[in-house]
């Protein structure tokens, strides 16, 4: 249990980006129902039922927990369990058909499109660094990847002629992703002029590589993208993350079909996508505006 909590504070701090603080307080709920589950002898979430996460809910309760710390506990419970789905560590969530007193949605933080241009243009001049960083940054954005897709991307993905790329994502399933011409030029002069300088095995066939010659990992991706953010004067707390659903946010603004945007992301499943949906309240007003007969 345990190192299944550990995977999903990792993913919450590394890729959706959140707070020290908020991976302490899912980390300490998280402990608490795990302590439950211990005490039941229920050694797997998958032989979780219904009336075991009530009665550790009731039980809270009992003991003199508030309303509002009843609701965060349950939500923490109810987004790990979604997690483990995702990553087809769990089964079936059972918390998921549940409600809660006040049950709120983490909408995903994303960037103005003049925050993006400022965050892509920080890594200034012409050190090999600071051109393998504008790649990279360009290639996040421009994609849509996962950060672990950008870690893990390598050469034979790379389709210059046809301008896109393949990855493989959630599930081993391939996509395939087109990239914009500025971004493939910036990404061709990396490849050209700075990575065989950084390459210190030929058979490594990772496309960005560190000082070190070896691939990134997903921790040093996401400093890389919090002090360029900081050069940049973005005071919001973003990640990697940050970058995937601005590029989603920006297709759905200008008009992308949410089916599409599902193809370029991998979701499984349309009612992933349609979160964007939340994001952007003035294309839901236009939207209306336009088809609504009373408008």
């Amino acid at each position: 249990m345990q190192a299944l909590i550990d995977q999903f504070l990792d993913y919450i701090s590394l890729e959706r980006g959140l707070s020290p603080n908020t991976r302490a307080a899912y980390a300490a709920d998280l402990r608490k129902f795990v302590r439950f589950l211990d005490i039941r002898k229920i050694s797997t979430l998958n032989a979780l039922t219904r009336k075991q996460l009530l009665d550790f809910m009731i039980g809270e309760k009992e003991k003199g927990l508030s309303a509002n710390s009843i609701s965060r506990l349950f939500v923490s419970i109810k987004v790990w369990m979604r997690y483990l789905q995702q990553e087809s560590l769990l089964a079936g969530n059972v918390a998921e058909a549940m409600d809660s007193p006040k049950l709120w949605k983490l909408l995903p933080a994303t960037l103005s499109i003049k925050e993006v241009e400022s965050l892509l243009a920080a890594p200034q001049g012409d050190k090999p660094q600071a051109v393998r960083d504008r790649a990279l940054l360009e290639i996040f954005y421009a994609t849509g990847l996962r950060v672990s897709e950008m870690c893990t991307l390598r050469l034979d993905d790379l389709h210059f002629d046809a301008g896109y790329l393949q990855c493989v994502g959630k599930g081993q399933k391939e996509r395939v992703v087109p990239f914009s011409e500025k971004s493939g030029k910036m990404l061709s002069h990396y490849l050209d002029h700075v990575r065989p300088r950084l390459s210190r095995d030929p058979a490594n066939r990772v496309v960005f590589l560190t000082q070190r010659g070896k691939g990134f990992d997903r921790r040093s991706v996401w400093k890389l993208v919090k002090r360029y953010a900081r050069n940049a004067g973005i005071t919001k707390s973003i990640s990697p993350h940050t970058l995937r659903h601005s590029f989603a946010s920006h297709l759905l603004h200008n008009g992308a079909p949410l089916r599409v945007i599902q193809e370029m992301l991998g979701h499984a499943d349309i009612t992933t996508t349609q979160i964007y949906t939340h994001v952007d309240p003035a294309r839901l007003k236009s939207i209306h505006e336009q088809y609504h007969p009373r408008a």
